[in-house]
């Protein structure tokens, strides 16, 4: 696909399926969208990840909601430049501006925020930079503002995953636990339970498309993490971001501590927790129905 200039929208058909791109700054990043309404929600997905894991739950949402949802530079379907040596450009602040840059060459001058893991320290970084732009923040399972410190040899381990499809699938297969059967999550190979249905299907596409993520991803998101982690710019005004947060938890969710979460809860003028019993780190992909229902009751008739 020829390059974009910026400000401008392309839309491509392929295969029968409909192809968005949008040149925010110095890449063009991939996105899809459900829905139509003046409520609009932008979806920012979390790490190895991308725009495709609500699309078993968007078709649940509410009338009156336009929900978009960007792949990162990096992930999924959006360019993928080569990482910098200190990987400055695949930094949370430089996510951050890619999805305003991609706001603004979509038109949208205010929506609110859905966010999931790192998606929600993405959406800090906005925030902040831009608050009267944003609304409501649904965040699922987020790195919250105190950032995510890895140790050396947990860094490393994205290597080893990075080289095994069966050691990612079954990392993965850890952050959405209820779709599996208990025994073969700590034994493997993860098998699904019987009525895992449509959800099998996906996550066995998000699987395979871990492995077209750019090394960016793979080692300069744990980078970025630990760097945000380390500094505290971002813990340090979490007091002072008054924008409403639904914050929605897994309580088997071995990703994010809930010590994070509380804190949050605790801290910012406006913040909410809920832990949803049986649920692991990937809600909207464990129980679709569900978390468009939690999506549904936040941005629903505003």
């Amino acid at each position: 696909m020829p390059m974009l200039k910026a400000g401008e929208v392309s839309l491509k058909v392929q295969a029968g399926e409909v192809n968005l791109r949008v040149q925010a700054g110095e890449v063009n990043l991939a996105w899809r969208e459900w829905g139509e309404g003046d409520t609009v929600v932008l979806f920012i997905h979390g790490n190895l990840a991308s725009k495709d894991w609500i699309e078993l739950a968007a078709p649940h949402f509410p009338r009156g909601v336009r929900t978009i949802a960007i792949d990162w530079r990096g992930c999924g379907d959006s360019d993928k430049p080569a990482p910098l040596a200190d990987f400055s450009n695949y930094s949370i602040a430089q996510h951050a501006d890619d999805m305003l840059a991609a706001l603004d060459a979509l038109g949208v001058s205010f929506c609110h925020l859905a966010t999931h893991s790192t998606g929600g320290i993405i959406s800090t970084r906005m925030i902040l930079k831009q608050p009267e732009r944003f609304g409501r923040v649904f965040s699922l399972s987020p790195v919250g503002p105190q950032g995510l410190a890895f140790r050396p040899e947990q860094a490393a381990f994205f290597g080893q995953m990075k080289a095994s499809k069966e050691l990612t699938r079954q990392v993965m297969a850890a952050t959405a636990m209820s779709l599996f059967e208990p025994a073969s999550l700590a034994q493997g190979p993860a098998r699904f339970k019987p009525d895992a249905g449509p959800r099998a299907g996906l996550f066995e596409r998000i699987v395979d498309q871990t492995f077209a993520v750019s090394d960016g991803i793979w080692f300069g998101t744990p980078d970025t993490l630990t760097k945000e982690a380390e500094s505290g710019a971002l813990k340090a005004l979490m007091g002072s971001i008054p924008h409403p947060h639904l914050v929605v938890w897994g309580m088997y969710d071995g990703v994010i501590p809930e010590r994070d979460l509380k804190e949050m809860a605790a801290v910012m003028p406006d913040c909410r927790l809920v832990a949803v019993p049986g649920i692991g780190h990937s809600l909207n992909l464990e129980a679709p129905e569900l978390y468009a229902g939690y999506f549904g009751a936040w941005f629903g008739g505003l």
